[in-house]
């Protein structure tokens, strides 16, 4: 059926030319999402492993097991060594990654580096939602030199419209708590960011102003994932551009004119493509993919967003104990993800953004009747916003020449 396409159909027949896994230089991963945990506290209504077209988290195990955790350490190991890494990012991820406990979370981390070679660093990452960071947890956090992500919607109203406990409560003053301590001298080193999904109600000058309040040093602003299928949330009587792209725009130019602040990674991604530098950003760019997944039983994934798509959309039939990282290299979403344009559909190709945006969030691209070989259904929100940042930058290096 037209609608379980696998993302492998992403260069599929005129859209894109069909790639030989060796007719191009793959790059090695450099990044593991681990999936440590299948369960999570919250039910935040826009989650894409739990609310949208995939299931398979069900057939999970609730934890990574120390069998599949060592596998995997050796794989990521291996995969280093082939490739001559200097380093590797492993991102503890979910479900909810801190629901497996102190104790178990220092087993995977002495895990993870004990199989490396001496010379690879391993850097550690935990993303989370922040309801569990407790004093105890972030001084074991510390300890163990791990980076801490936490997800927050910006201001209290908004992040509690969506952000909730499974019996419906706001979880803002939570994560508010986590963040004061994750913030203090003692533990801020290990701060790694804030993410931020829009919600195109709220106001953008607002969101990025309680969000900027806790000090983080990136803030990464997530589009709700959506595709040509599950269309995004739109206010009543508007457009995907009017919603996101405008808001986007209004984020931008308060983010731009302010004296000092953190870094928004989409702005700056967008700002560093235009000015002819690369990105390694998955939102932005035609730089290839570096990450890989690998969830609770081991199996290898394709980028966790593909299971926004349909049920079994992120699945390569590869696990951790019967394949190797460059097995996964040579599965055909990979090749396109890694291919750049020669991927892309055929209006993207001939777009004049396309430098920029870079076709959009794979996973944004999906309808059942064409697979992933479409502009992303916010082509014109993102649009919107390059066109207005390249404006912006052009008046200000105008400016700076008279």
């Amino acid at each position: 059926m037209a609608a379980t396409r696998s993302p492998a159909d992403m260069p599929r027949r005129s859209e894109a030319p069909a790639l030989h896994p060796f007719a191009r230089r793959v790059r090695p991963f450099h990044e593991f999402v681990v999936k440590v945990a299948s369960r999570c506290n919250l039910s935040c209504d826009y989650c894409y492993i739990y609310q949208m077209g995939d299931m398979t988290w069900r057939n999970q195990p609730r934890f990574m097991s120390p069998s599949v955790i060592g596998q995997t350490a050796s794989r990521i190991a291996e995969h280093a060594a082939r490739h001559q890494l200097a380093e590797v990012t492993v991102v503890l991820h979910g479900g909810e990654p801190l629901l497996i406990g102190r104790e178990r979370l220092h087993q995977i981390v002495a895990c993870l580096r004990g199989r490396s070679a001496p010379d690879v660093r391993v850097n550690v990452q935990v993303q989370t939602n922040g309801t569990l960071l407790t004093e105890d947890m972030l001084t074991e956090l510390r300890g163990l030199g791990i980076r801490v992500g936490v997800s927050l919607d910006g201001s209290a109203s908004t992040h509690d419209t969506h952000r909730l406990t499974h019996d419906r409560r706001g979880t803002y003053r939570l994560v508010a708590d986590g963040l004061r301590r994750l913030s203090s001298p003692e533990h801020r080193p290990m701060f790694a960011g804030l993410l931020c999904v829009i919600d195109p109600q709220a106001d953008p000058v607002e969101t990025y102003t309680a969000l900027a309040a806790h000090r983080p040093p990136v803030i990464d602003f997530l589009l709700p994932h959506a595709n040509h299928h599950r269309p995004p949330p739109l206010p009543e009587d508007t457009t995907v551009a009017g919603a996101y792209g405008q808001w986007l725009t209004r984020a931008f130019d308060h983010w731009y004119g302010a004296v000092d602040g953190p870094v928004v990674r989409l702005f700056h991604d967008i700002m560093a493509v235009q000015l002819g530098r690369q990105t390694r950003s998955s939102h932005i760019g035609l730089s290839p993919l570096g990450h890989v997944v690998v969830d609770v039983d081991g199996s290898i994934q394709l980028v966790d967003s593909f299971r926004s798509a349909y049920d079994g959309a992120a699945l390569t039939g590869l696990n951790v104990t019967d394949h190797d990282f460059d097995d996964a290299l040579k599965h055909p979403s990979v090749i396109a993800q890694q291919s750049g344009l020669e991927a892309l559909a055929a209006d993207c190709r001939s777009c004049t953004l396309v430098a920029v945006c870079g076709g959009g969030h794979v996973a944004h691209r999906y309808a059942p009747d064409s697979g992933f070989a479409n502009p992303s259904v916010y082509c014109t929100a993102l649009a919107l916003l390059i066109r207005h940042i390249n404006r912006r930058l052009a008046a200000d290096v105008s400016g700076a020449a008279v």
